[in-house]
């Protein structure tokens, strides 16, 4: 049984008919069909059963699929990592990031990595935190940077510390002048400006406090609720480290006390799934390991 095999037989299983496994592998069908009855022999079992149109797996057929794939995915992974290593820790590292996170991620993180590896370069996605998870499985980024809550399966995760959320607002909408905080019941019957994927976390921490939020925008870039807050429209619910995307003299924050609004930025990988030396490399600089 050799890698060769493995990849006949793969094809074979997802086909469903040698046939159609033949022209995908752009092979004569005899000679599949005779890799396919050498693996039996050597296995001493038989792995499909052929019927007039289709095979299908048995239970040792499907015992092998399984293995298979676990195999070649761990061949593919050992070729490119020795190619990364032979590379050395240059390239291009590709990161799916949210809006939110830019402002942490460039002062603690990239800056940092950039000097340990002046070589590398980087490539960019931004979006929330659900079409990044979708780019991660896509295979379209290595590796993403989102903020809690989100559903952890499948992903390996590295959290940075605890944050809490922050009101931002212009001058003019300063309701308390002299508070650096404020409390969540403060925020009642005030027009808010919130990223549309807090809104549950905020609507439930606002009713356990005994009122409903006010929600007068909601948009999906922690950059237009500090826009619209800095235009004095409303007062914007953001991590307090979004608070430094937008420069402005005339736009402050205060402090949220409530532990039911708190946020982490994340580092996510996928599970069994190669990973780029440079990808690892980030993704272990990140915080701490899944709690």
């Amino acid at each position: 049984m050799d890698i060769r095999q493995l990849k006949y037989f793969l094809t074979i299983a997802e086909e469903g008919q040698i046939t159609s496994a033949a022209r995908k592998l752009q092979m004569a069908q005899p000679p599949l069909s005779q890799q396919l009855k050498q693996l039996e022999e050597e296995l001493g079992v038989k792995l499909v059963e052929r019927g007039p149109r289709s095979i299908q797996l048995t239970d040792a057929g499907v015992i092998l699929r399984n293995r298979a794939q676990q195999i070649l995915d761990l061949a593919d992974a050992t070729a490119r990592e020795i190619g990364d290593y032979v590379k050395g820790l240059t390239g291009t590292l590709s990161i799916g990031t949210v809006s939110s996170s830019g402002s942490a991620l460039l002062q603690n993180r990239l800056c940092e990595f950039h000097r340990t590896y002046e070589g590398v370069k980087f490539e960019i996605h931004e979006g929330n935190t659900f079409k990044i998870i979708d780019l991660l499985g896509r295979g379209i980024v290595e590796l993403g940077i989102v903020r809690t809550p989100f559903n952890p399966a499948n992903l390996e995760c590295r959290y940075a510390d605890s944050e809490p959320m922050a009101a931002v607002m212009s001058r003019e909408l300063d309701f308390c002048p002299s508070q650096s905080s404020v409390d969540l019941g403060e925020l009642k019957d005030k027009p808010l400006i919130i990223y549309r994927r807090f809104e549950q976390l905020i609507t439930d921490a606002c009713l356990e406090h005994g009122f409903e939020p006010q929600l007068f925008c909601m948009n999906d870039d922690a950059r237009t609720t500090l826009l619209w807050a800095n235009a004095g429209l409303g007062i914007g619910i953001v991590p307090k480290s979004a608070f430094g995307l937008v420069s402005s003299g005339n736009l402050i924050y205060k402090e949220i006390n409530s532990d039911s609004l708190r946020t982490r930025i994340a580092a996510i990988m996928m599970k069994g799934k190669y990973a780029s030396t440079l990808a690892t490399k980030f993704f272990e600089s990140f915080g701490q390991g899944d709690t």
